[in-house]
């Protein structure tokens, strides 16, 4: 595939651009991880009201959310390719912001299907947010893309752990000042949220990372080349590079295992009486996916991707085997939840970074859109699912079943030790 030849710019005029680059990415980062925390936290409740309080189908709002991630991850992607990373993400924000105000009218009116359609919308923020770590390592030097994509992350903290604890003002302010349904202000106000991340993207993002790294595919490349084309080059990737393949499965594997426990932990804590701890449960767990992603950046960078993925698998393992023996004690589910976002975190930064490395740069947008596909389309089924699987079997058996899905990561993993020599990434 051809690429765009960027402007010259200097070493010293790139490496400007570059810390730019992490500012602008970093500011629509808190504003964009705030209105998605503080949402999605009340998503199984409106579930539960509309359906009753003993439906299984609570994680049906975490998987619309996710699975409307994947569904525009691959198209933002596809838009990046072509006009750049700021045209991508201003389409996300703004389709988010959309999609919040139609979710709250959702839960006004009551209705679970006019609710799930701003859900599927919701979830562009997600997606801009995710495909913004990818934006920050366009003009990374490889040594130093581990970082460069922690700090995007590490951003998320600020916004994460505040939303939450920003849902019952929100819901608060909505009854008092518009006679709104409990649920319907923390969705309305998270999706005025994504104005702030709009306006940053559109007028700040300047000039463009991908562009100016030489990643831009002509419009005419872009135009004709067929779907079943650039399915097969990404298959083709996956297929022929193990590196690529690892990374792929890895960062699967542990958004699977964080969204399914992630998602009934707040519906198991309600059904025992603890509603109001679960938001700042909910807190922990993503100060934990967030709040030490710089180290583990560095860690990424020094001691390779391979052992990050290694010790993101022992800390997923400790957590869910916590959460499944908690029972309906809060005070376990602070250091399980913490721990499951932490885990997290080394297997997004260690898989991302892998995928990175792994792929060249005129294929690397494109791969990391089906990669970020993936992830969020497996992640909406566990959401999904794990409703179910907790009505059938039981909170533990839940986190008992993520506990042996990230086993079989980390035996694939020790498997690759001495095949892939990834102590220098």
């Amino acid at each position: 595939m051809a690429v765009v030849v960027s402007p010259v710019y200097s070493e010293s005029e790139i490496r400007e651009i570059q810390k730019r680059t992490l500012r602008v990415l970093i500011a629509g980062q808190i504003a964009g991880s705030a209105a998605l925390s503080a949402a999605v936290t009340v998503g199984a409740f409106v579930v539960q009201d509309i359906l009753g309080q003993k439906t299984p189908w609570g994680g049906i709002a975490s998987a619309t959310v996710t699975i409307g991630t994947a569904f525009m991850a691959q198209l933002l992607s596809r838009l990046m390719l072509r006009q750049g990373r700021r045209r991508g993400l201003m389409l996300g924000y703004s389709l988010a912001l959309i999609g919040g105000l139609i979710a709250g009218f959702g839960v006004e009116s009551q209705s679970l299907w006019i609710f799930l359609a701003g859900l599927f919308l919701f979830g562009n923020g997600q997606s801009a947010n995710l495909l913004s770590r990818y934006a920050a390592t366009d003009l990374a030097r490889a040594e130093n893309r581990g970082a460069a994509m922690s700090r995007i992350l590490f951003a998320s903290t600020f916004g994460a752990v505040f939303g939450p604890i920003l849902i019952k003002p929100a819901e608060h302010l909505g009854q008092s000042l518009f006679g709104w349904n409990l649920y319907t202000g923390p969705w309305v106000f998270s999706g005025l949220f994504f104005i702030t991340s709009f306006i940053n993207a559109a007028l700040r993002l300047k000039p463009d990372p991908l562009v100016v790294s030489g990643g831009i595919a002509p419009r005419k490349a872009v135009d004709n080349a067929s779907a079943d084309d650039e399915r097969m080059s990404v298959f083709q990737f996956l297929s022929s590079s193990p590196k690529t393949r690892l990374a792929f499965y890895a960062m699967v594997i542990s958004h699977v295992t964080m969204v399914a426990v992630m998602t009934m932990t707040p519906v198991h804590l309600r059904e025992h009486g603890h509603e109001t701890v679960s938001a700042y449960i909910i807190s922990l767990h993503i100060a934990g996916m967030y709040a030490f992603s710089p180290l583990v950046g560095r860690f990424s960078d020094r001691h390779g991707r391979l052992n990050t993925l290694l010790v993101g698998c022992l800390i997923l393992m400790l957590s869910t085997v916590m959460s499944a023996l908690a029972g309906s004690n809060p005070a376990v589910f602070f250091p399980s939840l913490w721990l499951l976002g932490v885990g997290w975190s080394f297997g997004l930064i260690g898989s991302s970074s892998l995928l990175v490395d792994s792929v060249p740069i005129d294929y690397r947008v494109k791969v990391q859109g089906s990669a970020d596909v993936a992830m969020s389309l497996f992640g909406g089924v566990a959401g999904f699912s794990s409703g179910f699987i907790r009505k059938a079997w039981g909170f533990p058996w839940l986190s008992m079943l993520g506990t042996m899905i990230v086993l079989f990561l980390l035996a694939l993993l020790l498997l690759n030790v001495e095949r892939f020599k990834l102590q220098e990434p």
